[in-house]
């Protein structure tokens, strides 16, 4: 697994064939089918997939203590690189040099994150209509700023709000176009 961390590069996905290879090809742990279930299982489960496959590889291979090792050998070579550069960014961060890098992306990201914004409250007004869109943001900006209350709140409040709309939304038009009164 300490193979994996190292030479794992993309994220989970991307290191399933290396583990496979470990597991099945070089090592034998288990075969092709085995893996496939083993896969399937961590694909619905939360969590990495790759993290999730180690556990289990080591602790078919050694139990628990298999388990803990493969998941600490699988994660070491990340969290060494992160330990690595973030040392590195602690020592550059009084740089004047840095510091200018920084100021200068700084007004590329407002504007990224302003299209962004523009480009969601474009889609929300297109199909909500001007008044109800602009009344949606407001009430949104409202709990947020001046209520304070958490984004995923609003976000959830949001969606369950999507959800009863547009299915009500729905069943009005399918009355409307059998002939009942909307």
């Amino acid at each position: 697994m300490l193979r994996t961390g190292i030479l794992g590069y993309g994220g989970g996905p991307s290191v399933i064939p290396l583990i496979r290879h470990e597991a099945v090809v070089r090592f034998g742990w288990m075969n092709d089918e085995e893996f496939g279930e083993t896969l399937a299982i961590a694909n619905v489960l939360p969590g990495p997939i790759a993290t999730k496959m180690a556990a289990y590889i080591g602790y078919k291979v050694k139990g628990a203590r298999g388990a803990a090792y493969a998941v600490v050998l699988h994660i070491l070579p990340s969290v060494l690189a992160m330990v690595l550069l973030l040392s590195a960014v602690d020592y550059l961060s009084g740089s004047k040099v840095v510091a200018g890098m920084i100021a200068a992306v700084s007004p590329v990201i407002a504007v990224m994150l302003g299209v962004m914004a523009y480009e969601f409250a474009k889609k929300g007004i297109a199909g909500l209509g001007w008044p109800f869109g602009l009344a949606l943001m407001a009430l949104a900006f409202l709990l947020m700023e001046i209520l304070e209350v958490h984004p995923a709140v609003v976000i959830v409040l949001f969606l369950a709000y999507g959800a009863v709309h547009f299915r009500a939304l729905a069943a009005v038009r399918g009355r409307s176009r059998k002939g009942g009164t909307p």
